[in-house]
């Protein structure tokens, strides 16, 4: 579960890697992240043993925010770490600890694919319990991993990298989204903000026919789609 924002309009003419870009999209996908893993311990714990459509339709969440992170962070491990290493050398030791926790996060995702599957067979309160307990790791690990790249990692990358290069990691993102998911992680990345600043955040980085379709339909997709996963609508 990713998004970025559209690609930047740079002028025709302006070099590939001049640097210098915006890095500030990926503290919006951080917040994304931050809450859909804080809420799914707590949905998977309030599936009642035996409740085989329940746990269906929370596994299918989870198994979809599991594998919207690692889409994430693939998209860094292939747009990012090299660059940033060529470029500013003394970043080498932040790169190199980013790499170390995508590895660990990526060891949890692995055990949380095979943990929900033998959960939903059985809806027992240990198998539930045993999904909670490794999306509880998975909220820790990444948590600590969040708040170091964004303070270790994207300063570095917005002084180094173009916005065309910063771009290409958005892309790569949004690549990965089933075209059917995009206006309802939309709406995850709406509802991240204050109800006052989402028009305006809107208007800033959605182009117009995005802005259209997610008013005539989009808002409504997110909305059954939170209702379904979480039991009531989005405040």
């Amino acid at each position: 579960m990713a998004t970025r924002l559209p690609a930047s309009n740079a002028p025709t003419g302006e070099p590939e890697r001049a640097p210098g870009c915006d890095t500030s999209d990926m503290l919006v996908i951080h917040g994304l992240f931050r809450r859909v893993f804080t809420d799914a311990p707590r949905l998977v714990r309030q599936v009642a043993p035996g409740d085989s459509q329940r746990a269906g339709v929370i596994g299918a969440h989870v198994r979809e925010i599991s594998g919207g992170l690692h889409n994430h962070h693939h998209g860094e491990d292939v747009h990012l770490w090299d660059e940033l290493e060529a470029r500013s050398p003394s970043c080498a030791l932040h790169v190199g600890r980013m790499r170390a926790q995508h590895a660990g996060v990526a060891e949890l995702l692995a055990r949380l694919d095979e943990a929900v599957p033998s959960w939903q067979a059985g809806v027992d309160l240990a198998a539930g319990e045993r999904v909670a307990s490794i999306l509880d790791e998975v909220r820790e690990a990444l948590f600590t991993h969040l708040g170091q790249e964004e303070h270790d990692i994207l300063p570095v990358a917005s002084a180094t990298m173009s916005q065309r290069e910063w771009d290409e990691l958005g892309k790569h993102g949004r690549e990965a989204i089933p075209k059917n998911r995009l206006l309802i992680q939309l709406g995850f990345i709406l509802d991240g903000f204050p109800p006052s600043e989402r028009d305006a955040w809107m208007k800033a980085n959605m182009p117009l026919a995005a802005r259209i379709m997610y008013r005539l339909v989009g808002r409504r997709q997110y909305e059954s789609h939170y209702r379904l996963v979480y039991g009531e609508g989005p405040a």
